[in-house]
This record gives C-alpha cells, sequence and structure tokens, in this order.
C-alpha cells in the first residue's frame, strides 16, 4: 500500500507558523515575481528544438504548454497554501500520499533539476561561443564546444560554467533579490528588442507550411517548450504571503503564464518571419530527431556551403539578429544571454541541494549528504556530488534531450501535486485552505491529463530515462530509506516548517565580518 507512512499534516503546519510570514503581496506583485521567474531561459536555448519539431507551429505549441503549466499551477497554489514550508512537491506528497510517493517524487526533482541545470548550462555554451566569434574573432574548435551527440567531442564552456558555479556554491554564493531584478530586467529587454527589430521585418512566406510535421509535431514541441515556463512555482509558493489568495494568486498564476506566452509567441513569430523555422527532414519526409547525430551531420553539411537554418543554431535568436543586418543587437543579445544563464544554473543547482537536504533530514538519504562545511557553512558534500553529475551531463549532451529529461521528472512531480489536491480534497475537507483551485474535479483532471500528455510525446530516450531513474531510486529506498526512515524509527525530526538551511551569505557579507573579525583582534 503506497499510504503508509504519512507525516502529519498538523505537525508540519505547526512548525511552518512559527514562522510566519507578513501577507503583503498583491496580484501586481506576484505577476512581476511570476514573469521574473519564467521569462528568458527556456526561450534563449530551446527555439531551435522546438523548431526542428514542430517548424511555424511552434507558436502553439508556447499556448499549450502555457495551459497545462495554468491547470497545474493552480493545484500547486493550493497545496503550497496549505502546506508553506521548505521541501516543495516532496513535501506535499510526503503528507498526503506517504514516503514511498514523496520519495518517487523527491527522486524526480533532483532530476529535474540536475538535469535543467546542465541543459542551461549548454544553452549558455552556444551564445558564448558564438559571442567570442562574432565580436572578439577568437574561434572555439567545434569538437571542444560541443558534445559526441552534436559532433563533437566534449563541451568545454558548459563544464567550465559548471565547475564555475559548484565552486561559487561551496564557498556560499547566491544571487541577491537586487541582483536578479537586473537580471530579469535585462532578459525582458533583449527579447523586447528582438521582437521590436524582427517583427517589421516578418515574411508571411517564412510562416508556410504552418504545420509541417502536423498537429503530433506541435504537441511533441510542447513538450520540450514546457522547459521554458518551469518556475512558475514560484508564484504558486508564495501564497503564504499573499493578501486574499484566493482572487489573487490565480490572477498572479495566469496574469504571468499568459504575458509569458504572448513574449514567446512574439519572439518565436519575430524568428520564423524573419528566417524561417523550417525543420531538416530526412529522404522519406519525416524530421530529425532534435539532439540525433543525423541532424548535427546535416547541419555541419549546410554549414559547410555557408548555411545555417534556425534549427541548426545553439544561439538561435542571436543568429536571428545576425542574419537580418543587426549584428551588433545580435551580439548585445548572446551578451544578455551570457550574463543571465549562469544565475539560472546556480540557482536551480542551489534548489537541488535544498530536495536533498530535506531528504537526507528524513533518514531517506545518507547522513553524510548533508554535513555543512565546517568553514562556509554550506552542504559543500551534497554539492559536489550533484556538481559531478550536472558536469558529465553537460560535457556531452546536447540541449534538447537534457531539456526533455528534466521535463519528464517535473511532469512526474506535478501529476503529483495534482493528484494530492483531489484526494486531500475528499480526505481533509474541513482543513482550512488560504487558496482553493477553482472548479477542482476539472482543473485537477486536466492537470494529471495534460502533464501525462506532455510525457507521453516527449522522445522515446527521454521517456526511457524516467523510469530507469525511477527503478534505480526504488532500489536505493527499500536498501537503505526504508530502513533509515526517521519517521519508521520514530526519530523526532524538524517537520519541515524550518530553515533546513543556514541562509548563504553573499560573499560581500563574509568579507565584511572578516574584516570586523581582524578589527577586534
Amino acid at each position: 500500500m503506497i499510504f503508509w507512512r504519512v507525516k502529519s499534516l498538523d505537525a508540519i503546519l505547526a512548525t511552518a507558523e512559527k514562522k510566519s510570514l507578513h501577507r503583503s503581496l498583491g496580484p501586481w506583485q506576484l505577476t512581476l515575481l511570476g514573469v521574473g521567474a519564467i521569462i528568458g531561459t527556456g526561450i534563449f536555448v530551446l527555439t531551435a528544438e522546438a523548431a526542428q519539431k514542430a517548424g511555424p507551429g511552434m507558436m502553439l505549441s508556447f499556448i499549450i504548454a502555457s495551459f497545462v503549466c495554468i491547470v497545474a499551477a493552480l493545484c500547486y497554489s493550493e497545496l503550497s497554501s496549505m502546506v508553506p514550508v521548505s521541501g516543495s512537491a516532496y513535501t506535499y506528497s510526503y503528507a498526503v500520499l506517504g514516503e514511498l510517493v514523496a520519495w518517487m517524487v523527491g527522486w524526480a526533482l533532483i532530476l529535474e533539476y540536475s538535469v535543467a541545470a546542465s541543459a542551461v548550462a549548454v544553452g549558455w555554451s552556444g551564445y558564448f561561443v558564438g559571442l567570442l566569434n562574432n565580436s572578439l574573432g577568437i574561434t572555439i574548435p567545434f569538437e571542444l564546444a560541443n558534445g559526441p551527440f552534436a559532433g563533437g567531442i566534449i563541451n568545454l564552456p558548459a563544464v567550465f560554467v559548471c565547475i564555475l558555479v559548484v565552486g561559487l556554491l561551496v564557498i556560499g554564493t547566491r544571487e541577491s533579490a537586487s541582483f536578479n531584478a537586473v537580471l530579469v530586467t535585462v532578459k525582458i529587454a533583449a527579447l523586447t528588442l528582438f521582437i521590436a527589430l524582427t517583427l517589421p521585418v516578418a515574411e508571411i512566406e517564412n510562416f508556410q507550411p504552418f504545420l509541417p510535421l502536423g498537429e503530433a509535431g506541435v504537441v511533441a514541441a510542447a513538450s520540450s517548450i514546457f522547459f521554458a515556463y518551469v518556475g512558475f512555482d514560484a508564484v504558486s509558493t508564495a501564497a503564504e504571503e499573499t493578501k486574499n489568495p484566493q482572487r489573487n494568486v490565480p490572477i498572479g498564476l495566469i496574469s504571468s503564464l499568459v504575458i509569458c506566452t504572448i513574449f514567446y509567441i512574439l519572439v518565436s513569430a519575430g524568428a520564423i518571419g524573419a528566417i524561417g523555422a523550417q525543420p531538416i527532414l530526412d529522404e522519406t519526409g519525416k524530421g530529425l530527431m532534435p539532439g540525433s547525430i543525423v541532424l548535427a551531420e546535416q547541419c555541419q553539411s549546410l554549414a559547410a556551403v555557408g548555411q545555417q537554418p534556425l534549427v541548426c543554431s545553439r544561439e538561435a535568436l542571436a543568429l536571428v539578429l545576425r542574419e537580418i543586418g543587426w549584428e551588433k543587437f545580435g551580439n548585445l543579445l548572446g551578451l544578455a544571454a551570457f550574463l543571465a544563464l549562469p544565475s539560472v544554473v546556480l540557482m536551480m543547482l542551489f534548489g537541488q541541494t535544498r530536495i536533498f537536504f530535506v531528504m537526507a533530514r528524513d533518514g531517506l538519504l545518507p547522513e553524510v549528504l548533508s554535513r555543512v562545511h565546517t568553514r562556509f557553512k554550506t552542504p559543500h558534500i551534497v554539492t559536489y556530488v550533484t556538481g559531478i553529475g550536472v558536469t558529465i551531463a553537460a560535457a556531452f549532451f546536447p540541449v534538447g534531450k537534457l531539456a526533455d529529461i528534466s521535463n519528464s521528472g517535473t511532469l512526474f512531480a506535478f501529476m503529483v501535486v495534482a493528484l494530492a489536491v483531489m484526494i486531500l480534497r475528499t480526505r481533509d475537507k474541513h482543513r482550512a485552505r488560504p487558496f482553493r483551485a477553482p472548479i477542482i474535479w476539472l482543473v485537477g483532471p486536466l492537470a494529471v491529463i495534460g502533464c501525462i500528455t506532455l510525457f507521453w510525446f516527449l522522445p522515446n530516450d527521454a521517456k526511457l530515462v524516467f523510469p530507469i531513474w525511477s527503478g534505480i531510486g526504488l532500489i536505493f529506498y527499500f536498501l537503505y530509506g526504508y530502513r533509515k526512515s526517521h519517521l519508521a524509527l520514530g526519530i523526532d525530526t524538524s517537520s519541515g516548517g524550518e530553515d533546513i538551511i543556514k541562509p548563504i551569505r553573499p560573499l560581500a557579507d563574509r568579507s565584511q565580518d572578516s574584516t570586523e573579525t581582524r578589527n577586534k583582534d
């Protein structure tokens, strides 16, 4: 039975109440929070992959992915407002569906955060290589800037940024709110500039055929583009800090997702209209798989004769601007991606440490993973372990494959959250809910069906990675976590409402502390 070892929801909430937050956020602040968390990364790094799957029809793919995100986010909001604690979907599942399902969700989130960080690192590499080549005339050998699936040997720039971010996390660097706001502004400004320069020169002929690979290609592209929307949970988890959450949370969620969708559609329309976005087909008329060696070989053949279609570019948006004569602005957009994307890698790896920590705290993972560095006060061991896996994936796999694998874990976690909300509606009807998902018996099933549908349209290798990863996780759980679980052993541990990692301070703060210490001496 999967419902054994359920954490007491009352105990979790009692711990959370000790750090209840002031309700200060309105719909406008929530919308801005959502836009800042969502916009940028996916559209920078996945435009070429989406075009190869759907051609100009990728504009519809953004709408499909956005709809699934909206219904999943409404479910996520209800649960996060009921259980406003650290641990995300893992903690929610532990309180509703029990330890085994919670383990599977946590294990899936580990896959999501790790592989997503690798995907963004590979995306950053493409813009970095293009920026060096087009602005400084420095060329990194193709074999050293691409993994084997792209026709190279190893993606050294991606390895570099992963090692850099891991080092920063170990010594205790994080983003400040003001720095993050600057990066969000840079991304939005770059995309706005892109839209302003490309739409006026768009040609209707470039949109034909609109669905070169049919409706299935559009849904397949939506399965990949879903990656561009991950981040909306920033709004969901802010329900505890929201004034009138029943009204403002859905406004913030839907508004931010709609704004981002409009942005994405305009960006994709500009790219398609400016230079076209038709997929490369094989001799039978079928689209070649993004991230495949066959597609890489075709792209290299085209590059040898001076052609670089959108679907072959690793810096798609910068390429479009250069192709229509705005080379300097293309370089500026590349610079924006170069500056903004490493912070996304950092935050994803930081989120990974949170999941590891909360699972190790519950006894499901070895205690060694929760050890904190004596000097830097950071979870250095788990950061190193995660960093090795992230770096290897970024070195050898293309961005499209990594994003699809990451989406497989994300879709599973969101599906479980939707199921948990519906179960709680029947099992615990009278529990206080600061936010209630509207029409839950429509929204909940739509979220489950949407997640399953997008998962089904993922490439076969991504669909296979998830069950294999889950199988490994189940073996580990029954060999270790099942016996060592603190809940099973009756060990009194925190229920999830406290800060599970000591707040990580910027380097400037630590330098100031060191100065003060020397002055005292």
